[in-house]
């Protein structure tokens, strides 16, 4: 059996959760080896729309590291901003009716006490942000701070700023965590042999529960389905992020049914990104002619523009869930050795630096920029129990 060379630290997952894991602790002057099943950016951050949101995010421990993640964005986009198609253009969302508006009242003025700009946006004064926008809404509220990348180019981009400190071993899947006597971490076993650190970061998207369970622990990572449709290239007629305000609720909603919400963005390339749906079906890519149907409605439903637009494709994608909609960020205590960097569910792209923060500083004994504790991956009973 081939025994690779010492690593610092093993990341599994070239997303760009993985990829921010490596480049931060390559900052913090460690070698680094990223392993992945597929190619960089080839799972779900592959099939992300590329948001960096803070508008959907209620007061609490994820808004917290959203914040802190958007700083960390625009200072990463400040040298590369047309390479990973920064684009801080804002988002806006509309309430349907009077009830709808009050209800998105209410959730922007916790969020303002939590440090989030959201400015109200009158019924009159909303075709000035989108004048493509259908009659009709009650009103909404603008999020300056809303901002979109590529996400496989982010991905790429962070792990080409690594230079000789990282070393990729692609199409290469993880089959075992190696483990000393006393239960902590050597390193791993891949279908082409040993690789040994003393660390290994799972920051394997919606596989980070099988990962973990190599390791001998639980953590209950789940696939939501959600498919994209993509329009012909156009010009701008959206210009903000925009999306109706139940898609908060479908954000934080558990349900394993079919849920749709329109979502619709245009891209600098041209085409309008069309979203967004949600479901657990497992691993399941079967394309839905019913999920594409609504999105499709609720698209044209916001943009009347859009009804004579060809749709030129589609894709799926499976956002890593967890229970409590909370990432696990951190060391396991469970395996010494052994960091979390997964369950993002569909904020993974903003949340990516502030992880690769977070992990790096767990890595050398650094002081966290915020309280991990919400986010420790032993907090979920064991389904053994």
């Amino acid at each position: 059996m081939l025994t690779r060379r010492l690593s610092d630290v093993i990341v599994v997952g070239a997303g760009v959760v993985g990829a921010a894991c490596a480049s931060y602790a390559v900052g913090a002057g460690l070698r680094v080896t990223v392993i992945d099943r597929g190619p960089v950016a080839g799972g779900t951050t592959g099939a992300g729309e590329g948001n960096l949101l803070v508008s959907d995010k209620a007061p609490g421990p994820e808004l917290e590291l959203s914040l802190l993640s958007m700083k960390l964005w625009t200072d990463l986009a400040g040298g590369l901003p047309s390479r990973i198609e920064y684009e801080a253009k804002g988002g806006l969302v509309v309430a349907r009716d009077a009830a709808g508006m009050a209800a998105l009242a209410e959730f922007a003025a916790r969020q303002r006490e939590a440090g989030v700009e959201a400015v109200e946006v009158p019924a009159v004064r909303l075709n000035d942000l989108e004048p493509h926008l259908a009659a009709g809404p009650a009103g909404g509220f603008h999020y300056p701070g809303d901002a979109q990348v590529m996400p496989a180019l982010a991905a790429a981009h962070l792990l080409r700023g690594c230079g000789e400190h990282v070393t990729l071993r692609l199409g290469e899947e993880v089959t075992a965590i190696l483990r000393g006597a006393s239960g902590e971490v050597r390193g791993v076993r891949t279908s082409r042999g040993e690789i040994h650190a003393p660390y290994v970061v799972n920051a394997a998207g919606v596989y980070g529960g099988e990962l973990a369970r190599l390791a001998g622990v639980d953590l209950p990572v789940l696939p939501r389905r959600g498919f994209v449709l993509v329009t012909e290239p156009l010009p701008r007629v959206v210009r903000h992020k925009v999306y109706a305000a139940d898609y908060v609720a479908n954000v934080a909603s558990g349900s394993a049914a079919l849920q749709t919400s329109a979502v619709v963005e245009g891209t600098p390339a041209g085409p309008v990104l069309i979203g967004a749906s949600r479901e657990r079906v497992g691993h399941d890519r079967t394309l839905s002619v019913p999920a594409l149907r609504r999105l499709a409605a609720g698209a044209t439903a916001l943009f009347p523009v859009l009804a004579g637009v060809r749709a030129m494709r589609t894709y799926a994608g499976f956002r890593p869930y967890l229970p409590d909609h909370l990432p696990a960020i951190g060391p396991d205590p469970r395996v010494p050795g052994l960091l979390h960097a997964c369950g993002h569910e569909g904020a993974g792209i903003g949340l990516a630096p502030v992880t690769g923060l977070v992990v790096a500083r767990c890595l050398t004994g650094g002081e966290q920029p915020l309280d991990i504790g919400p986010f420790r991956p032993e907090r979920f009973p064991s389904s053994a129990a």
